[in-house]
């Protein structure tokens, strides 16, 4: 069995995701956003650096590199951007435009990823997929209409169950990769 870092991006990408449900919540909204820099930052940087590495590199067979290898620098660079704005208390408004075009990639994937039937689950990743990019292509819409509650509910909620996927994925890659002996 191989042993990859997939794990580590696909835990940092769960915890990035629950880390935007609750900024999409309770915390955009607030006079001090600034605070949620350091927590946008960190999933941010794991992903750029992992998503670069798998994308270069080509660690996993094809089409796997390029799957999570892509997908999380498109992801990272949105986290790093936003950790950005939200420190010097710019609109994160504009970072909905890269957000679609990076989450309409993610539903292509995650549908392509269902038709193929990679990965272990396909139904289960591709949906991950899914979700997480439909939280991109509406981050836009959510942003701009960020008063209204029941969009900001509904947006925290896809998040979450996005990040349901990953963590039930990554938790699973973790439990079968300690089977393997030195």
């Amino acid at each position: 069995m191989m042993i990859d870092y997939v794990t580590l991006m696909l835990i940092n990408m769960t915890a990035g995701l629950v880390t935007l449900a609750f900024f999409l919540w309770q915390g955009i909204d607030s006079t001090d956003r600034a605070k949620w820099a350091p927590a946008f930052s960190i999933p941010g940087v794991i992903a750029v650096v992992c998503g670069f590495a798998m994308t270069f590199t080509w660690p996993l067979p094809a089409p796997y590199s390029m799957l999570f290898g892509e997908m999380s620098v498109l992801l990272g660079i949105l986290f790093i951007a936003a950790a950005w704005a939200l420190a010097k208390g710019w609109s994160l408004l504009p970072l909905g435009i890269y957000a679609f075009f990076a989450g309409s990639s993610a539903i292509l994937l995650g549908v392509r990823l269902i038709t193929l039937s990679l990965t272990k689950s396909p139904a289960l990743s591709g949906t991950g997929f899914i979700l997480t990019g439909l939280a991109g292509v509406f981050a836009g819409l959510a942003l701009w209409q960020y008063k209204v509650k029941l969009l900001r509910a509904a947006g925290a909620a896809v998040l979450l169950a996005a990040a349901a996927i990953w963590a039930l994925t990554a938790y699973l890659a973790y439990w079968s990769h300690m089977l393997v002996k030195p």
